[in-house]
């Protein structure tokens, strides 16, 4: 039996290096020095020491991969100590003649074959610690909660929308999210959605809300058992994309939360049509050029010449709110031969080109711009691209005014005659917006009850009258290289002057019932909801007033975001006082260019001055600002503000068309050209075949920006191809 023990300690050894060996990497090593030790090489204290430390690295062996091999060696140490340990007492035994050897080799056994399974699964991350098991739990939380998401009804998302799912883990009660827009000025925050209390810790409640991606929103959450705000967030949504709101306790305060925004989706880039759509044009529009070279050739140009002639087509064009020229265009006033004796006139094509330019957005925006909210009309104060195009087509019309009577007036046509006219167009758009544009009839035949007496062709036909009888009343035949444009009009710039006293009193001084006296916001939720139903302060009541509710516009812009609860109209009775400003600001630029005819340097540098000075005064009333001005810029409301900045834009606009396709002769004014020359027919047609083929069918996708986009794009350029063959067919429409 003495030789016995050695040979059982070799193998017991042995054991102890296969079993260092399973306990991860470097094991071989350091389980072999351990098993050395328990062989002599090291005492019994040494052992000792290290199985606390082998305990704890399995305590600590959560699960990670170098965790584990910790783990592993460090119970590699522990098998071997206690190998050493158990050959030792064995030795002693067996010295001492303490009990049967077989007993205590089956307790070695067991004690071994513990060790190396520890080891094993240790090394393999199979037997978790505490830390380990959160580990897994949160883990297990986050995959489960996408699978809750995906079982709930979330909420249908349209254009310009984003989902937000808010997970909720306050313990205290219940969250509430408000929502306010930007865009909404002074407003009230909107309730979004309320999420319930966590019902413990680790496991969020959950809500999902389809939120606005148009402008950046701020978020307010509230405590609805305390009653005071949890936190407060900015952020700009993308369209359609899918986000995450975490409010959760923030571990470096008592009694504070976090909330924190994670995006679970991107969105998706909406204006990406518009892109393409431009490069498409561009493309098209150097293709024209290309052509447009070619038949400047001599040998094109002539062919051309000899088979399409358009030498009677100013003759044809005899409406003010058709093409301008400096013949007038009442030709059943003047005999055959009279035209006939007249010298050919010279066009300004560049006044064509701007009413086209204008009409062609109007349109555009009309079918509905994509829906695009930049192409919409402004919810209240500020512009968009949409609040430029009816004040540009006022302008101009006030322009071929001033050129149109100054023309008629020095061939000796009658003023009885003229005025006569002037009425009758006068009444025939306003039957025109009343009768065939305003109603719907595709909802049913026309009504009474419900028809909207104002719009945009009855505005043009007040203006109208107002501007050009103002115009027959105080013009005279004077010779065309006048310089006194503005002094020998004083009549007319009293008047004007006196009519815009009236818009301001109005305005400012009319008391309204239920209203501050010189309100000009949109009510609703604006002023932080004090005055909802006092929507356009004086305007709006004039027109609930004299009208009646019913028929004025149902649905204004500032619907939306405001959230009004009365109707209002854009196009209303005391805004057409500066729609005639408007006009008469076109009418100045008309004199400038009927007086000074030959000196161009002299017209541009008076459109100039004219920009300059409308745009100071603009930055004067409203403080160069959106809402914080005197008067802010306002297309609703018709402000003054609103027409001396887009009487700005005009003069500038006009300076730079004036020179490129009048002056230097870089532009012939093509596409917009052609519309131009026929704008009342183009209007009209648009108005009544909007629902219809071609310019509008079923789409697939109807909260699809590119769709609609298409759609739209696809409707206006069939228009101006149809002004385009109207012209050189020489059809005109004339009222």
């Amino acid at each position: 039996m003495a030789e016995a023990a050695p040979t059982t300690a070799a193998q017991r050894k042995e054991a102890g290096e296969e079993t260092a060996a399973a306990a991860g990497p470097g094991g071989d090593e350091r389980g072999g020095l351990g098993g050395r030790g328990g062989g002599g090489c090291r005492g019994e204290r040494t052992c000792a020491e290290r199985a606390p430390r082998a305990r704890a690295g399995a305590a600590a062996g959560a699960g990670a991969g170098a965790g584990a091999g910790a783990g592993g060696r460090e119970g590699g140490r522990a098998a071997a100590c206690r190998e050493s340990r158990a050959a030792a007492a064995a030795t002693a035994d067996n010295d001492m003649g303490g009990g049967p050897w077989g007993a205590r080799r089956a307790l070695a056994a067991v004690l071994l074959a513990a060790s190396v399974l520890s080891a094993a699964l240790l090394a393999r991350g199979e037997l978790p610690g505490p830390d380990t098991q959160e580990q897994e739990r949160q883990l297990q939380l986050q995959e489960q909660q996408p699978r809750d998401i995906n079982k709930r009804k979330l909420p249908e998302l349209k254009m310009d929308q984003a989902l937000l799912i808010i997970h909720n883990e306050f313990l205290h009660g219940d969250v509430n999210v408000y929502w306010l827009s930007d865009h909404c000025y002074q407003c009230l925050y909107q309730f979004l959605v309320s999420v319930p209390v966590s019902p413990k810790p680790g496991h969020p409640s959950i809500a999902a809300v389809a939120v606005s991606s148009q402008h950046p929103v701020t978020l307010l959450l509230n405590d609805t058992l305390e009653k005071k705000e949890i936190c407060r967030i900015h952020y700009v949504f993308g369209e359609f994309g899918n986000y995450s709101l975490w409010v959760k306790p923030h571990y470096g305060g008592i009694n504070q939360m976090s909330c924190d925004m994670v995006v679970n989706e991107n969105p998706v880039n909406s204006n990406l049509p518009i892109y393409i759509a431009f490069l498409i044009y561009i493309a098209i529009l150097i293709s024209s050029s290309v052509g447009n070279f070619f038949v400047k050739l001599d040998p094109v140009r002539n062919w051309l010449y000899k088979k399409m002639n358009p030498r009677e087509t100013d003759r044809l064009i005899n409406s003010e709110l058709g093409s301008p020229t400096r013949a007038e265009s009442y030709s059943s006033d003047l005999q055959v031969e009279a035209w006939r004796l007249t010298t050919p006139v010279h066009r300004l094509r560049s006044l064509d080109t701007f009413r086209g330019i204008a009409l062609i957005i109007m349109i555009f925006v009309n079918y509905g711009g994509g829906k695009y909210w930049f192409f919409k009309h402004e919810s209240w104060n500020g512009l968009t691209v949409a609040d430029l195009v009816f004040p540009w087509f006022v302008f101009i019309m006030g322009s071929s005014i001033a050129l149109s009577l100054s023309s008629m007036l020095r061939r000796g046509c009658s003023k009885w005659k003229l005025l006569g006219k002037i009425l009758w167009r006068s009444l025939l758009l306003c039957v025109m917006g009343v009768l065939i544009v305003n109603p719907n009839y595709c909802l049913g035949p026309l009504s009474w009850d419900k028809l909207r007496i104002p719009g945009v062709l009855q505005r043009l036909g007040l203006t109208y009258l107002v501007v050009a009888v103002l115009e027959l009343l105080f013009a005279k035949a004077v010779p065309e290289n006048s310089a006194m444009d503005i002094i020998s009009y004083w009549p007319q710039w009293i008047f004007i002057l006196m009519l815009e006293a009236v818009w301001v009193c109005v305005t400012f001084l009319l008391p309204v019932p239920g209203c501050p006296t010189g309100y000009l916001g949109p009510g609703g939720i604006g002023d932080f909801g004090k005055y909802p139903n006092c929507t356009g302060g004086a305007a709006g009541y004039i027109d609930r007033l004299l009208l009646g509710e019913d028929h004025i516009y149902q649905h204004p812009s500032p619907n939306v975001i405001y959230h009004t609860k009365v109707a209002y109209d854009p196009e209303g009775l005391l805004g057409t006082i500066n729609s005639i400003v408007m006009a008469f600001l076109g009418v100045q630029a008309g004199k400038i260019l009927l007086f000074y005819k030959d000196q161009q340097k002299q017209i541009l540098l008076r459109f100039l001055l004219w920009s300059a000075m409308l745009a100071i005064i603009s930055g004067v009333l409203t403080k160069f600002s959106q809402n914080e001005g005197f008067i802010p810029v306002n297309k609703n409301l018709w402000s003054i503000s609103y027409v001396t900045t887009l009487s700005f834009f005009a003069f500038l606009l006009l300076l730079f068309m004036y020179f490129l396709v009048d002056v230097a002769r870089l532009w012939s004014g093509a596409p917009f050209f052609y519309p131009g020359m026929n704008s009342i027919l183009v209007y009209v047609g648009h108005e009544v075949f909007e629902n219809y083929f071609p310019f509008q069918w079923k789409m697939e996708d109807y909260q699809s920006h590119k769709e609609h986009l298409t759609q739209n794009l696809v409707a206006t350029s069939l228009w101006v191809i149809i002004a385009y063959v109207l012209y050189r067919k020489r059809i005109f429409w004339k009222i």
